[in-house]
């Protein structure tokens, strides 16, 4: 059934005015001492009468003699059953009298949620009710009291987890604020003056305080709803905590987690708070119990900064009797963070969940850049989508690269791909700072090895709602327990968590199994941990409420990280009101629908496909078609993200295909303006402040974004990247010549094709040495500039201070030294980027200078000099590029394509070197140039092919077949490539048998 959201009644009723406001104290009315002495008598009939009643007329339940065996031969009569009866009436009445002590103790002792008697049902309701009436003119029981009216209703259905209980009544929400505004007043009445000075009590007079409500029969109570309905924004419940960090609470413990509070606590309000149950403690407070009286006077006395906890903090945790739950006058809980009494309900039985973030380690995070220096704070602050980007680019750039390079030998369209500018140098930039690639790879190897490790015990993969990312390790939160994990995995903060420490992530090495959670995808971040959500698993539609520029963003971020992850192996995700030009990011993933219309009629087939392929495989859920010898794309997630707000009807319709989606591998996330969105399961918010916020959910993150301008420069850089863009492909002109003359000799040459070597300076001394050769390397394969916070990332990856980095700068500005006329080697622009200066290049510089000018100059009109420059050329290739580089360091090298981008130039100078001495028939000459190549671009085909004709123009068929074979175990179980077969058919049409009688 939809679930609409209601507005908290006091929250929208209380006045906006923050001037503080003495609270009223509700009097004791007529009609209160009246419902007392009615509750007195009903207990005095109850508990005395009764016994009395039966002990005069059917006597007392207990026999004369015990004589088990003598009763059982004894008729059945008359009397046996009124005997039955009577010791059934005793029962009862001993079982409500064991009731009435149960609420009294815990009414008398205003701490934590009382006791449940076994069996006891509306028993003990009654019980409670009457309790409370009786003391409501003494004592604090009254203002935690149920109605009346909820007699109907089973003492199980009132202890079922709230959130359970909400998802399945509808309007509940609105029910339970209503019976939070009604009890409000009656808190007043718990209150009494302190015993203080004069100036004390004025003091304390200014000071509101709240007390944590309970559960029964409402909304658990937090900080969050606390300071919507007397703050007027749930947002500000960041004041409420800092004014109670740490204070001891009359329970002994401390509060030292925002979303972690616990029943009977006390919370001193700021002092713009309004609303009924707030307490001031003025001097003419009726009286209430010493107990309560004296809580509230010593916590108030506690003030701000009260420091301590250890033992206590942890034994609240842990609790007594009372504080556990013997005390109905404080009772309360919280529905969102660290609560070991709550759980996420299973899929099956409700759709809301507690998001709630994993117990915080005392681990130090590492330091990192406190400037941005200009680039877009939004890919900074999502690593796992900077990484994503990052890959997939690089892999588009590579293709381009073999693409033009296969394109034709003569129409060759050149290696270079194009200079990035403006917004998009600084989102490249931004992906490089920001990217976690190992974070990528340890999340990828952790969760593949979860799947093999459950697989190989016959285990279903656990239904996972969310995961966490924090300080490194790695938090699955389940939707349910399922037991033990499988090492080495642990068990985290409760049942339906599973934690894997990094340390023990990256001893997992690849396996071979399906992506198991392809469907996880970032929202934010809460203070250090990273929150993913499970897409796929969510039960029934996820809503985002809030701005349309907003929740663009976010639905940009959650499409390119879907599109581009490193955790999946395949995926479809349907985009739908937003994202025609993100389909460039992926075109194998993403998809762009026109309308609502399109997009029902598709998932309407696709549901009922899915589900008829589950029952023909014997499956009940994808999770169990992903384990053991499926085929890992049989049951890739399909993710819908509809940004354009339904209609009723087609929301209606969306839900409907939605509530059995989780089980099928299919996730909805679903835009709306309103904020009130039929069928939705889980509610999220985006703030025009960038916080994602799910009240219900137990959430308020740093939403992940990607906004409108950065997404138009990510775009930019993957179309410019796109080899068929246009006719004329990437450009063919390096970014940097050198003088090739003798007049351009450099000051500082540097050797990166093999082994690494730098002519013109002095090795620096001591350990710092390497970080000065890999900071100039960087800069030497990026002659357009490297931006400062770009040159720290790659040789701190996990980050580095400002006074470091400018320190390293510094020290690399004075080892490169002057030009002679005083300019500085070691350059910053306009942009702040830094540049070399063009007397320090490198091999790589001349090498690229050596072959365009080669085949784009001098060497055009000139066949002599395009032979030298060729020659030349080749003369500098040593291997392939920074051959010796230590381990672990130089990793930056795997966002870059200068590792693609070598060979290739390394072949096309072979190939024309080869070229050259063909045309004049020196056959040896050309297959001397072609097997210099072939060392650094051993599986190029293009130079084979040329070996192959060079070879052949020998005319000596006994080396062309010892060629040929070569070339046939170099290939291995793929075979030759389709045109090298080719070639040799042509060449030599014998060369099958000659190289199977070889061997």
């Amino acid at each position: 059934m939809p679930r609409r959201r209601s507005d908290s009644p006091s929250s929208s009723t209380a006045p906006r005015n923050r001037t503080p406001q003495p609270v009223r104290v509700r009097r004791r009315s007529f009609g209160d001492f009246v419902k007392a002495f009615l509750a007195f008598v009903a207990l005095l009939v109850l508990l005395v009468g009764v016994p009395l009643a039966l002990a005069m007329t059917a006597g007392w339940p207990f026999p004369d003699t015990f004589e088990p065996m003598e009763w059982l031969k004894q008729d059945i009569s008359v009397s046996t059953f009124l005997s039955i009866l009577t010791f059934v009436v005793w029962l009862a009445w001993a079982q409500f009298t064991a009731c009435v002590l149960v609420e009294m103790k815990a009414a008398l002792s205003g701490v934590g949620v009382p006791g449940r008697v076994p069996g006891a049902g509306p028993s003990q309701l009654l019980a409670r009710q009457l309790v409370a009436a009786l003391l409501l003119v003494g004592a604090t029981a009254a203002s935690f009291t149920p109605s009346l009216a909820q007699l109907g209703q089973t003492y199980d259905d009132n202890q079922r987890p709230t959130v359970a209980a909400a998802q399945q009544t509808p309007g509940l929400f609105a029910q339970q604020q209503e019976q939070a505004a009604n009890t409000a007043a009656a808190v007043a009445e718990q209150a009494s003056h302190t015993e203080a000075t004069p100036a004390a009590a004025k003091k304390q007079g200014d000071t509101k305080f709240y007390r944590i409500q309970p559960p029964e029969g409402r909304h658990h109570d937090s900080l969050w709803e606390i300071a919507e309905r007397h703050l007027g924004d749930g947002r500000r419940y960041k004041e409420i905590f800092e004014l109670n960090k740490d204070r001891v609470q009359p329970d002994g413990s401390r509060l030292n987690e925002a979303s972690l509070i616990r029943p009977g606590w006390i919370m001193e309000m700021p002092g713009d708070a309004r609303g009924g149950d707030l307490v001031e403690m003025p001097d003419d407070a009726p009286e209430v119990s010493p107990e309560v009286r004296q809580q509230i006077s010593d916590y108030a006395k506690t003030g701000d900064g009260a420091s301590g906890g250890g033992d206590q903090a942890q034994g609240g945790g842990s609790g007594s009797d009372e504080a556990q739950g013997s005390g109905s006058g404080s009772g309360g809980g919280t529905a969102h963070v660290n609560v070991p009494e709550q759980r996420p309900a299973p899929a099956g039985e409700t759709g809301h969940a507690d998001l709630r973030r994993p117990a915080p380690d005392q681990v130090a995070t590492p330091a990192r850049d406190s400037s941005s220096f200009g680039l877009p704070e939004a890919l900074l602050a999502a690593p796992l989508l900077a990484a994503g980007l990052l890959g997939a680019l690089g892999h588009r750039r590579r293709q381009a690269l073999w693409q033009s390079a296969f394109g034709g030998i003569g129409g060759r369209r050149g290696i270079e791909p194009p200079t990035p500018t403006g917004d998009a140098l600084d989102v490249q930039d931004a992906l490089l700072v920001g990217a976690d690639p190992e974070g990528v790879r340890l999340l990828d190897r952790s969760l593949r090895g979860l799947a093999a490790s459950l697989a190989a015990e016959s285990r279903p993969l656990p239904t996972v709602y969310a995961a966490w990312m924090s300080n490194g390790d790695l938090h699955l939160q389940l939707a349910q327990p399922s037991g033990k994990p499988p090492a080495p995995w642990q068990l985290g903060q409760d049942q339906t968590f599973w934690m894997l420490a990094r340390a023990d992530a990256e001893r997992y090495e690849d396996v071979d199994t399906a992506a198991p959670y392809p469907g996880l995808v970032s929202l934010g971040t809460m203070d250090d941990s990273r929150l993913l959500l499970n897409l796929e698993s969510v039960p029934g539609i996820v809503s985002l409420s809030g701005r349309e520029e907003d929740r663009a963003a976010v639905f940009a971020s959650v499409a390119a990280e879907l599109a581009t992850n490193g955790w999946s192996d395949r995926m479809t995700i349907t985009l739908v009101g937003f994202g025609e030009d993100l389909t460039a990011l992926a075109p194998s993933r993403l998809r762009h629908l026109d309308g609502i219309e399109a997009l029902i009629e598709t998932m309407e087939a696709e549901t009922r496909q899915r589900r008829g392929a589950l029952g023909a495989a014997g499956h009940d859920s994808v999770l169990t078609g992903r384990t053991g010898p499926a085929q890992h794309t049989r049951w890739a997630p399909h993710l819908v993200l509809l940004a354009a707000e339904p209609s009723p009807e087609d929301a209606m319709t969306l839900a409907e295909l939605a509530a059995d989606a989780s089980r099928l591998g299919i996730g909805y996330l679903v835009g709306t303006g309103s904020g009130d969105l039929p069928g939705a399961a889980w509610e999220m918010e985006i703030t025009g402040a960038g916080k994602l916020l799910a009240p219900l959910l137990g959430l308020e993150l740093d939403a992940q974004l990607l906004p409108a301008a950065q997404q138009r420069a990510v775009v930019q850089l993957f179309t410019e990247s796109d080899p068929e863009r246009s006719p004329d492909g990437p450009g063919t002109t390096p970014p940097f010549l050198v003088d090739i003359s003798e007049q351009g000799r450099p000051a500082v040459y540097a050797r990166l094709v093999g082994s690494y070597e730098i002519i013109g300076l002095e090795t620096p001394d001591g350990e710092r040495s390497a970080l000065l050769h890999e900071a100039l390397a960087l800069l030497l394969l990026h002659r357009e500039g490297v931006h400062p916070r770009v040159l720290s990332s790659a040789l701190w990856p996990r980050g580095v201070t400002d006074d470091v980095r400018e320190a390293l700068i510094g020290r690399l500005r004075d080892w490169l030294g002057t030009d002679p006329d005083g300019s500085p080697r070691l350059r910053t622009d306009d942009a702040g980027r830094l540049t070399l200066a063009k007397s320090v290049v490198s091999d790589l510089d001349v090498l690229r200078s050596l072959y365009h000018e080669a085949t784009q100059g001098k060497g055009v009109d000139s066949r002599a000099v395009r032979g030298r420059l060729l020659t030349d050329a080749l003369v500098l290739v040593r291997g392939p590029l920074l051959a010796d580089r230590p381990e672990g360091r130089y990793r930056w090298l795997t966002h870059e394509i200068v590792d693609a981008q070598l060979p290739l130039l390394v072949a096309d100078t072979g190939l024309a070197l080869a070229e050259f001495h063909m045309e004049k028939n020196r056959a040896e000459k050309a297959i001397e140039a072609l097997n210099a190549a072939l060392r650094t671009a051993p599986a190029d085909e293009r130079l084979w092919n040329e070996l192959l004709r060079a070879t052949h123009a020998l005319d000596d068929p006994a080396r062309l077949t010892a060629l040929a074979s070569d070339l046939v175990t170099r290939s291995g179980a793929r075979g030759l490539p389709p045109r090298t077969e080719a070639l040799l058919d042509e060449l030599l049409p014998t060369w099958r048998d000659a190289v199977a009688a070889a061997g």
